[in-house]
């Protein structure tokens, strides 16, 4: 199920406010119109239009996230580790933190 807009910008911007409270981390956007955020110039989170997320994800994790519906390898950043979860179906956002906040470790 698509969000609308307006339900898209809400997530963007709660997504937006759990990147940012991290130490030292931006936003940055890049190609155009794609949000990312960003520790020390390296991106750890993509946040799309809101109704999605790419996060680095730690290696022993992958396959029980790659096992949940919701999350599928990453294009062109899957090999790294990267994961996007499809955030249109409702959203657990104490996971989205943990996934955020792993990923900025791992960056």
């Amino acid at each position: 199920m698509a969000l609308t807009p307006k339900q898209a910008a809400r997530q963007l911007d709660r997504l937006r406010g759990i990147a940012l409270a991290l130490p030292e981390a931006t936003e940055e956007v890049t190609w155009g119109t794609d949000v990312n955020f960003r520790v020390r110039k390296k991106i750890f989170c993509f946040p799309g239009d809101g109704g999605s997320l790419m996060v680095k994800a730690e290696r022993d994790e992958l396959p029980a996230l790659l096992g949940d519906p919701r999350v599928r390898p990453a294009p062109y950043l899957a090999r790294g580790g990267w994961v996007v979860m499809d955030l249109s179906a409702g959203v657990d956002w104490d996971e989205v933190t943990e996934l955020i906040h792993t990923s900025y470790c791992l960056i």
